[in-house]
């Protein structure tokens, strides 16, 4: 059973990380000479900014402390990882801002993929051949019509094994489905049309 672990690293204004404890270098994949000076921007994904530019300005003119947002990180090996990421405002004696303490909270299964690099994808996470050609239409904007001909499937045969992976992912609709995919890194980062790594597929 996964249980919850926070990590926490400190930022300087910029947002760049100037010390970091061993879980959260773990997370990233990244040792503590490598992760110390890089921007946070650099351990997470590129969808980053649009969530947190506004949070970090807001915080930085001193319109609140404290800000939550879900975001994607990068693992091991680039895998991405879905987590929440919480930002508090450091202020000096003369209330200048000085920085950010960051907590980073995931699945305590996630530290220890990013840890052992034989460990590969989780088993609930590998699809059939059949599921990620299913998925990779989803994520694409295929209808069921169009996956039932491109896949020889009738709709309903489409619909049972979109059905399969809601269930299996806890989502309620196919966009959640496809968040959820690269969230878990079985969808590959930056590439279109989507596609699901080979070692995501059993």
């Amino acid at each position: 059973m996964s249980r919850r672990r926070t990590c926490t690293a400190h930022l300087d204004p910029d947002l760049d990380v100037i010390a970091a404890d061993p879980d959260f270098c773990r997370l990233f994949a990244r040792t503590s000479a490598d992760i110390c000076g890089r921007g946070l921007y650099d351990l997470l994904h590129p969808s980053a900014p649009a969530a947190l530019d506004r949070p970090f300005t807001r915080l930085s003119e001193g319109r609140g402390n404290r800000v939550v947002e879900r975001v994607l990180g990068l693992g091991h090996g680039g895998n991405v990882f879905a987590c929440e990421l919480t930002a508090i405002a450091v202020h000096g004696a003369s209330g200048r801002l000085t920085g950010f303490v960051i907590l980073v909270q995931t699945e305590e299964e996630v530290l220890d993929s990013a840890a052992d690099e034989s460990h590969g994808t989780r088993n609930h996470q590998l699809l059939s051949k059949l599921d990620a050609q299913v998925l990779e239409g989803i994520a694409s904007g295929a209808s069921t019509v169009q996956l039932a001909a491109r896949l020889y499937l009738s709709r309903q045969g489409v619909e049972y094994h979109v059905g399969l992976m809601l269930r299996k992912f806890e989502a309620p609709n196919r966009a959640a489905l496809v968040a959820r995919a690269h969230a878990t890194g079985l969808l590959s980062v930056g590439q279109w049309p989507p596609r699901v790594p080979p070692e995501c597929i059993k």
